[in-house]
């Protein structure tokens, strides 16, 4: 029993004794590569670079863009997923990336819920479902009815 007190004792000491070592190191020591989904010169591109420049100056270690259009979003999410999870690997996610792209695609080759974990909301944006005016609808409970009515 005491000896198994001791060893218990010694491993966690020895636990808190490396843990000194790996707190030690900064973070980042390397660059920081933020993944996005879409195209080079659309409003996620822009931002990740808008918010790279700033990331570089307050942190004083370059972040680069790297722009994985596809899929919705998809293929650059899959490689953020894929990558180690160190920090050093971060992907602009969005509503097409995170909901949108899982629940349309079979296989997307990761977990949204479980493959990644937020550092930060950037911003939101506004979803709007527009109808022709001439379409007897005023509602989208009105439109679904419509739409179920008339199948095709």
């Amino acid at each position: 029993m005491i000896i198994q007190r001791t060893l218990r004792c010694a491993l966690i000491a020895l636990a808190c004794a490396t843990s000194g070592v790996a707190a030690a190191q900064t973070y980042p020591s390397k660059p920081i590569r933020i993944v996005v989904g879409f195209a080079a010169g659309g409003p996620a591109d822009v931002m990740a670079r808008l918010i790279g420049q700033r990331m570089t100056a307050l942190l004083g270690q370059a972040v680069v863009i790297d722009n994985r259009p596809g899929a919705g979003g998809t293929i650059g999410a899959r490689a953020v997923a894929e990558s180690e999870p160190d920090g050093y690997t971060l992907l602009l996610g969005n509503t097409s990336t995170l909901v949108i792209g899982p629940l349309i695609y079979r296989q997307v080759g990761y977990d949204p819920a479980k493959g990644f974990a937020p550092v930060a909301l950037l911003g939101t944006t506004s979803n709007l479902l527009i109808v022709n005016p001439a379409l007897p609808v005023r509602s989208v409970l009105e439109l679904i009815a419509l739409a179920r009515g008339q199948p095709g």
